[in-house]
């Protein structure tokens, strides 16, 4: 069982509890915490809350959180595209469709399931047993660099370097339509979309804030092939931030258009340059992980 605490911000003042909880936590649906509180798993203070209580200012909200029961995973012999590594680090180019990490329905195939087998045991452990040396992840149908810690030592460096936006991420994407400017930058707020938690969305308050510089580097007809540096790194940013400008990404069929004139399997975007500090050596490393043959194919069609 885990304890989360969390401190009542002044915007969410009069809120409902269980809508107070869903705004402050990024990792649990609104139905997965009213069943919390009617379990009495919620408390303020000392004293467990009802369903409807609201919450004012300051108020140091408690769940309790059951711990997960984890599937036993087993390392997969997959092929890696290797773009650097040595004892603590590992950068791969994971390819379109793959899974960074276990979860529900999809317990084997995934970058964690291939890393195991070809780091044998040697991965950092502080994201827990499903998730083995991985400090971040990019989403099942993007493509591109991936960095995978193989001790503690380096997970929490990287871990820092995050956090303190000294990582660089620059990825490539084909938008819809055609941006008006060559350059630009996004710097909204970001939450889960309070019509659908499965996504997320651009927020007026209640989100955290998320940065996408983008330039462009072709135009096509009808569609604009992107740069996009990520300041941030929120869930989805970069497929938020161009939807919320009026660009989906070609392909992305929750944030964009389902009609798709291409045969593409999800959003059209690549994790090209990664670059960070490297733990043990200081040195600077930067990776580029080359084009997707269906990005290459599709920029040639367009």
């Amino acid at each position: 069982m885990k304890e989360y605490c969390f401190s009542v911000p002044g915007e969410l003042t009069g809120e409902r509890v269980d809508k107070a909880l869903t705004a402050l936590m990024d990792f649990a649906s609104r139905s997965y915490i009213q069943k919390q509180i009617k379990a009495g798993g919620v408390r303020i203070g000392s004293a467990s809350v009802k369903p409807g209580t609201h919450v004012t200012e300051g108020d140091e909200i408690i769940i309790d959180v059951p711990d997960c029961i984890q599937p036993d995973l087993k390392p997969e012999n997959i092929p890696l595209d290797i773009l650097y590594e040595d004892g603590d680090v590992l950068v791969v180019n994971k390819p379109k469709g793959m899974v960074v990490h276990p979860a529900a329905g999809h317990y084997s195939g995934t970058l964690v399931n291939a890393i195991m087998y070809h780091c044998g045991g040697t991965l950092s452990g502080i994201n827990g047993v499903l998730r083995p040396g991985i400090v971040h992840r990019i989403d099942k149908d993007t493509t591109g660099s991936v960095i995978v810690c193989k001790n503690d030592a380096a997970h929490l460096s990287l871990a820092e370097q995050l956090k303190e936006h000294r990582v660089t991420r620059t990825y490539h994407a084909v938008c819809c339509g055609s941006l008006r400017q060559e350059t630009g930058t996004i710097d909204t707020l970001i939450g889960r979309d309070p019509g659908n938690r499965k996504k997320m969305s651009v927020l007026t308050q209640g989100g955290k804030r998320a940065i996408t510089h983008y330039r462009v580097l072709k135009r096509f007809d009808g569609y604009t092939y992107v740069e996009c540096r990520l300041e941030t790194g929120r869930t989805h940013q970069i497929r938020v931030h161009m939807a919320s400008i009026g660009h989906p990404l070609l392909g992305d069929e929750v944030y964009g258009n389902k009609k798709c004139p291409f045969r593409l399997e999800g959003q059209t975007l690549h994790a090209k340059l990664l670059g960070f500090t490297h733990p043990r050596s200081g040195e600077y490393i930067e990776t580029d992980a080359p084009l997707p043959e269906y990005f290459k194919h599709l920029l040639a069609v367009l």
